[in-house]
């Protein structure tokens, strides 16, 4: 195949499809919502940059591929990436580190309280399903905030645990707080809740999935003695009790071949009142790729080793069925955690 090769006076760049993000940005009106944000620190003379121009090159960088300051100076240098947005200039790193440098954690709630509110308010939707998990963030560095603790990946390594809030239904981040990595799944969950509900604040929550690392009375209480009381599925955390209820039962309906499952009353030694149990059983010699446990303290006998349990905590009033299958859409929870990290 033959190429023709030739040479042109006009600024070429790798990054031509920032001419859609320009447009998206255009559409939404992000230059006059960060105007807007009177919360924001503005220049300390007047011929720094203005919070617009600082933000919206830093926001093309990351587009761009850049995760660290350094990176920035490539998108810095594109003189036609400055035509596509219209800059005379861009900041150069040290711009990015000053600026941010000056956030406090009142600043950053006010802001984040600001966008959060513009964006969920633009969607059109309600009823919303929010999902809400826990990563482990490895750091090789000496970053703010990086301690040891439990770190599947690299034990003994330092690590940020941050807490995520997830709207399944458009695919979109609802609030995240950055924590130590000595910190536990639900250290600091009800007030993260609080701060989630109130940037969904013109939002209706229908339905809250968690994982078995939020499970606990506190939890439960919080979510049913709210004025407006919320819809939960929890997962839970295979306490003795709970593998001895599961062990013991005896009724069990089948869903499909290798599956079934079960309803049962379960209250825990601190609870005040007994909570609705739902319990799904997979067969592994049917479903050898089958989520879920075995029973710890039955490992022993043989019965017990032929299936993989998972269980879950609900005030829903749906079929047994039915909650299982709503809880199962959480898995794409993940996947938000997975595109987060890149």
């Amino acid at each position: 195949m033959e190429f023709d090769i030739s040479y042109t006076n006009q600024e070429i760049t790798p990054w031509g499809g920032m001419v859609f993000l320009r447009q998206m940005l255009g559409k939404i009106g992000f230059k006059s919502q960060v105007e807007n944000c009177i919360d924001l620190p503005q220049p300390g003379s007047n011929r720094g940059y203005s919070p617009v121009s600082i933000i919206e090159s830093f926001l093309v960088s990351i587009w761009c591929g850049a995760n660290r300051f350094m990176h920035t100076e490539v998108t810095r240098h594109d003189e036609a990436l400055k035509k596509i947005f219209g800059w005379k200039q861009s900041p150069a790193q040290d711009v990015y580190k000053r600026y941010f440098a000056r956030f406090t954690q009142v600043t950053n709630q006010q802001v984040s309280d600001h966008f959060y509110s513009w964006i969920f308010n633009s969607v059109q939707f309600d009823n919303y399903t929010l999902d809400c998990d826990s990563s482990v963030l490895t750091r090789y560095g000496e970053q703010q905030g990086a301690k040891r603790g439990y770190n599947p990946h690299k034990p003994g390594r330092a690590s940020h645990n941050p807490i995520i809030a997830f709207v399944s239904d458009v695919k979109l981040v609802a609030n995240l707080w950055l924590r130590s990595g000595n910190t536990g799944s639900a250290e600091g969950f009800i007030p993260f809740l609080e701060d989630t509900f109130t940037k969904l604040q013109n939002k209706n929550i229908s339905l809250l999935r968690l994982d078995s690392g939020f499970f606990g009375k506190d939890v439960f209480d919080y979510l049913e003695e709210k004025e407006k009381p919320i819809n939960y599925i929890v997962a839970t955390r295979f306490y003795e009790p709970i593998q001895r209820i599961i062990a013991g039962n005896q009724v069990w309906t089948t869903l499909d071949e290798g599956i079934e499952i079960s309803e049962l009353q379960y209250k825990g030694q601190l609870w005040n009142k007994p909570r609705r149990m739902i319990v799904v059983r997979q067969k592994i010699e049917k479903r050898p790729k089958a989520a879920g446990k075995m029973l710890k303290l039955f490992q022993d006998e043989d019965y017990y080793r032929q299936y993989r349990y998972s269980a879950y905590i609900t005030n829903l009033s749906l079929s047994a069925a039915d909650v299982w299958r709503l809880y199962h859409g959480r898995g794409d929870a993940e996947n938000r955690i997975c595109s987060l990290r890149i």
